[in-house]
């Protein structure tokens, strides 16, 4: 198993997308565009990649190499990051976080369970949907109205993509505070032109450690051909 890069995550560094987007929050983040010829899973995690082709071995390895290096910037050793039942990351006693890929992104982002309660990163292709019935399978009239609205102010941010994104991002940050599914239809997206977006759960939702889950604030970021969502939950002191 090799040790955590100091390199890696420091292609973009404190410029990165998603650390310009949650540099106000307090998490680690590590972000690279490059899958490292060096990086070596446990054993376990290689488990669930053995029957996959390399571009997924390869997202897969880059991803929690990056969740490993972030990790180190709380000071954990390098563990494996196992799945739950759901698919969703199993992190260390004591830390909350997310890990996203797509073509040309890896990225993940920790944080210590005392100062964030629950968070979520996504990062997708900034290009508009393919149009084969994904937008209606995962938006309602009300929500496709407002990307509309949204494309006649900015035609050049791909906003079908950006609602995918971001109720991905609240499922993740979701299921691991109630461990109950939340369908796409669950959650009703307000996406806002300045960055932010907000997202109205639909179905019957819990309190957990005094903060109600009916409602989830993130912001958005479109650059250099990603975007990406995210919500960060801070614990109540």
């Amino acid at each position: 198993m090799t040790s955590p890069s100091k390199s890696m995550g420091e292609v973009f560094g404190e410029t990165g997308i998603l650390s310009s987007l949650l540099a106000a929050e307090p998490v680690f983040v590590v972000e690279t565009d490059e899958d490292p010829a060096e990086v070596v899973l446990f054993p376990e995690e290689a488990a669930y990649v053995a029957k996959a082709v390399p571009k997924r071995k390869n997202e897969f390895a880059t991803a929690r190499h990056c969740a490993r290096s972030a990790l180190a910037r709380i000071g954990l050793p390098p563990v494996p990051i196992l799945r739950g039942d759901r698919g969703e990351p199993v992190w260390p006693a004591g830390v909350v976080g997310s890990m996203t890929h797509c073509l040309g992104y890896r990225a993940a982002v920790v944080a210590r369970s005392g100062e964030v309660l629950g968070l979520g990163v996504d990062a997708e292709p900034a290009e508009p949907l393919k149009d084969n019935g994904v937008l209606e399978l995962v938006s309602d009239e009300a929500e496709r109205a407002m990307l509309s609205a949204l494309a006649a102010g900015d035609s050049s941010v791909p906003w079908d993509r950006l609602l995918f994104s971001a109720k991905e991002t609240v499922y993740k940050t979701w299921f691991p505070l109630t461990n109950r599914w939340l369908g796409f239809d669950e959650a009703r997206l307000d996406i806002r032109a300045d960055g932010t977006f907000t997202a109205d759960v639909l179905v019957e939702a819990p309190v957990v450690a005094g903060t109600a889950l009916s409602r989830f604030s993130g912001t958005w970021l479109v650059r250099d051909g990603i975007a990406v969502t995210a919500i960060v939950m801070r614990a109540r002191r």
